[in-house]
């Protein structure tokens, strides 16, 4: 739900656990084009979350990147 970044299904931060294991599913082959995705995603939400929180320093990383990477 955007522009709050939420899950449509059970109202967590997106990308909540269901949709992590559907994105590590979807892109299995090419973590790459995940991170790519997800960093430009991650870019969005800055500043959509930004305008309904100039108020806060939000930083994304953890919740768009990290747990993508390899390991």
């Amino acid at each position: 739900m955007r522009p709050l970044w939420r899950c449509r299904n059970c109202g967590a931060e997106w990308p909540c656990q269901p949709a992590r294991l559907a994105l590590l599913a979807e892109y299995r082959h090419d973590r790459t084009a995940l991170l790519l995705f997800l960093g430009a995603l991650m870019t969005e939400a800055s500043g959509q979350l930004h305008q309904l929180h100039p108020d806060r320093r939000l930083d994304l990383t953890e919740r768009f990147m990290s747990w993508a990477r390899g390991r």
